[in-house]
């Protein structure tokens, strides 16, 4: 029996293409929706009942489970980027959305999240971020009864694909150009990572263990969690006897960045993420900047392709390296 693979293999387009010809989306060529509608009676592609429920508007509602950051005072600037791209995709495609908070399910079961979302007649769930420890969650990803895209979690099966870049590829590469901007050699570096039980966190720690190996650098590695407080800490404790100090998030460099200020030393400190309060610091950090908004657009994307009959996969999406300053963020 055809997939909605084959018709897009067929039609030379993507699944994503097939699955708004499916359900009638006005943005889509005369000549696409042709090459599609031939594919798929050449195939003879009957759509599976999701796609069917879809186009009839009985189905298609979506969950976005999200997870406030609750360390800091600031803005969850990461989230609302999420919640704004994964609406403005969700209209494309006429998707119903409810946001969840992780908190709303604290101390459930997997079967109490099950009853859960199927009481709220939800599809699809799009998730942003699961601990190593999560068993509820990891559960529910295993069961496979929702079709899921994971955010910053590499799970992945038949009914669950995972949307993030590639995390060590750009830890290593912020701390490298942090590094070479400087003609003074460098020995030991402090790397202030996320949280300890986190599949980001694991990632990028894999990235600054290659770039210490292959710059010969002494590393000490401790937690931060994500939180500037914490950031700060670490780098009074630490930082003195460092030639640099890397951090997992901005707002950790930006604790860091503070310590070294009170401590009335300089070492050069690197980012992750591109927040706009970056640019607001005063020293322009080196940083990777990820597109959130675009991280949840394609997660939409790549839930719409699931519940029109695809299969689970990783999609690694790209990242700059930037330098904020204040030029740059204001309009």
């Amino acid at each position: 029996m055809a997939s909605i693979k084959d018709v897009a293999a067929k039609a030379g387009v993507a699944i994503s293409t097939v699955s708004k010809v499916l359900n009638h989306y006005p943005n889509v060529s005369e000549n696409t929706r042709q090459k599609v509608n031939e594919a798929i009676e050449e195939l003879g592609f009957v759509p599976n009942v999701v796609a069917a429920a879809l186009s009839s508007k009985q189905a298609g509602r979506i969950a976005l489970l999200i997870h406030l950051n609750t360390n800091t005072q600031a803005i969850d600037e990461i989230s609302m980027q999420y919640l704004a791209g994964a609406l403005e995709s969700a209209r494309e495609y006429a998707l119903d959305v409810v946001t969840v908070f992780f908190s709303m399910l604290e101390g459930m079961g997997v079967e109490e999240v099950i009853g859960y979302f199927r009481s709220q007649s939800i599809n699809g769930i799009i998730i942003y971020g699961i601990s190593r420890e999560d068993q509820v969650l990891q559960e529910l990803v295993r069961r496979q009864i929702f079709r899921i895209v994971l955010v910053d979690v590499p799970l992945i099966n038949e009914s669950t694909s995972c949307v993030w870049i590639d995390q060590a590829a750009a830890q290593y590469a912020v701390a490298e150009k942090t590094m070479l901007m400087d003609t003074i050699p460098y020995k030991k570096v402090l790397y202030i990572a996320g949280k300890s039980n986190g599949y980001v966190t694991r990632e990028r720690i894999r990235g600054m263990e290659k770039f210490a190996r292959d710059y010969s650098l002494e590393m000490i590695v401790r937690n931060g969690e994500f939180s500037e407080k914490k950031a700060r800490e670490l780098t009074m404790e630490y930082a003195e006897e460092q030639d640099m100090v890397v951090c997992a998030s901005d707002l950790m460099a930006i604790g860091a960045m503070r310590a070294l200020t009170d401590m009335d030393i300089f070492r050069p400190v690197c980012g992750f993420d591109g927040l706009t309060l970056m640019g607001y610091v005063g020293q322009q950090m080196n940083t990777v900047r990820q597109d959130f908004a675009r991280i949840s657009q394609e997660a939409v994307t790549e839930l719409e392709i699931l519940m029109n009959g695809g299969s689970g996969r990783e999609v690694v999406l790209d990242y700059t390296l930037v330098r904020l300053k204040y030029e740059d963020i204001i309009r």
